[in-house]
């Protein structure tokens, strides 16, 4: 069998990026497909939301297991493995009849991406030599950056030309690919000593996971009672410190709190990385609609503003890994920090009168320095921990990343809200998203 250095150092990252925008993009384009899907259904686009809101909800329940699951089966079959359920239940999802099977082909999709994401960043961890570490998760970060901005679109022009059957289609024969890509060029690597499996530490974990991230994303949505949303945070953030407890006492801990006693892991996932995240996350919901509320834009129009941005985002992927090398970690974290944040002030101060130039301009400049921010701390993260942690950490990681996601959106959502509310006989105005 080849050994990694035999291949391309490129293969590998490639193959588990193409995999990560299949399930990034899936995500992505239902939200825009929802009310084509509801009128198929007979239904309504709230009443079957809840497809979206069980794979939310599978996916976090499952990350957990995700470091276990790569120890004890060998990450290259359970990474091979998830992508194949993936593709198989987008092939439910695109032959549902009737919601109940749609809500449970998400379910197994939910599951299957839980697997996908860790487990396929650990792949590329493995298979990297550390002087190509940058690179690699480069372009591994690619997709997270990427697909959120061009699923809307993609996902409108499936339902117009074609129809919503086709977003889980156009799975099929990527999915099929990159089973066939990983097989062929992903090698077996020896399995570690197995660990017990740790229910109790799972279940915690799990629940703790998907009560946060069903209570943010009623907030984000605005879906429900607020106070019941805040009370499946406040159970989540519960069960979440007795599951750290537990972890702390366990022999074999489901996730391992090793990684977080890493400076510069704790740095990327749980201090600024995390709060970086959550701007990162905000922007690609607000920019839309800030475009077409506040601009009086078409969806059209925004997307092409959106655009803009996704292209500044495409054009720092190229000089990510010479700047990291040339100025470290350290100055690029702190200055396109600042960058980030100037931009997005600059975003704030747009109006509909400013000169497309400008407009366009301060878009792809957003757009890059959001490309560097991601792919900075999602590398950091990793670079000193150590090879027996990886499977736990890149596990723990991918469960935060998931919260700061939905994290974004709920703070995004909740200030445009409060922000109306000063005006409450009118919609949304410009000057709320300032």
């Amino acid at each position: 069998m080849d050994t990694p250095t035999a291949r391309s150092p490129h293969t590998i990252p490639l193959i588990v990026a193409a995999a990560f925008f299949m399930e990034t993009l899936d995500g992505t384009v239902v939200n825009t497909a929802l009310p084509a899907m509801a009128a198929g259904f007979a239904t309504t686009a709230l009443s079957l939301s809840v497809g979206i809101t069980a794979y939310l909800v599978a996916m976090a329940v499952f990350v957990p297991a995700a470091g276990w699951a790569a120890d004890r089966f060998g990450a290259r079959t359970v990474f091979a493995t998830a992508v194949g359920i993936f593709t198989l239940a987008s092939l439910l999802c695109g032959l549902a009849t009737s919601v109940p099977m749609f809500v449970a082909a998400r379910i197994l999709q939910g599951i299957a991406a839980a697997f996908m994401s860790p487990v396929g960043r650990l792949v590329v961890l493995h298979e990297t030599p550390t002087n190509r570490l940058i690179e690699a998760i480069g372009t591994i970060t690619w997709p997270g950056l990427i697909a959120p901005v061009i699923g809307p679109v993609i996902g409108g022009a499936l339902v117009a030309v074609l129809s919503w059957r086709w977003i889980f289609f156009l799975n099929i024969p990527l999915g099929l690919a990159g089973v066939a890509l990983v097989l062929r060029f992903i090698p077996v690597r020896p399995l570690p000593a197995r660990r017990p499996f740790d229910l109790l530490g799972f279940a915690l974990t799990g629940l703790a996971l998907a009560a946060l991230v069903e209570g943010l994303t009623r907030l984000g949505e605005r879906a429900g009672s607020p106070v019941e949303a805040c009370v499946l945070v406040a159970i989540g953030a519960a069960l979440g410190v007795a599951a750290v407890r537990h972890a702390r006492r366990a022999a074999a801990p489901m996730l391992s709190l090793a990684s977080p006693g890493v400076r510069t892991f704790s740095y990327a996932t749980v201090g600024a990385g995390f709060a970086s995240r959550i701007a990162i996350n905000a922007s690609p919901f607000l920019l839309p609609l800030m475009f077409q509320i506040g601009f009086g834009m078409t969806a059209l129009q925004a997307g092409v503003m959106v655009l803009v941005y996704m292209g500044g985002n495409l054009a720092m992927k190229s000089l990510t890994t010479a700047t990291i090398r040339r100025f470290g970690f350290r100055d690029v974290l702190f200055f396109n920090g600042l960058l980030c944040a100037a931009t997005l002030f600059a975003c704030g101060l747009l109006a509909p009168g400013d000169a497309l130039p400008l407009v366009y301009a301060v878009l792809f400049v957003a757009g890059m320095t959001r490309s560097m921010n991601f792919t900075a701390i999602t590398t950091i993260a990793f670079v000193d921990v150590a090879a027996d942690h990886r499977a736990s950490a890149s596990a723990l990681a991918t469960m935060l990343q998931q919260v700061a996601m939905v994290l974004g959106v709920a703070l995004a959502a909740s200030a445009l809200s409060l922000a109306q509310s000063f005006h409450p006989g009118s919609g949304l105005l410009l000057a709320d998203f300032h």
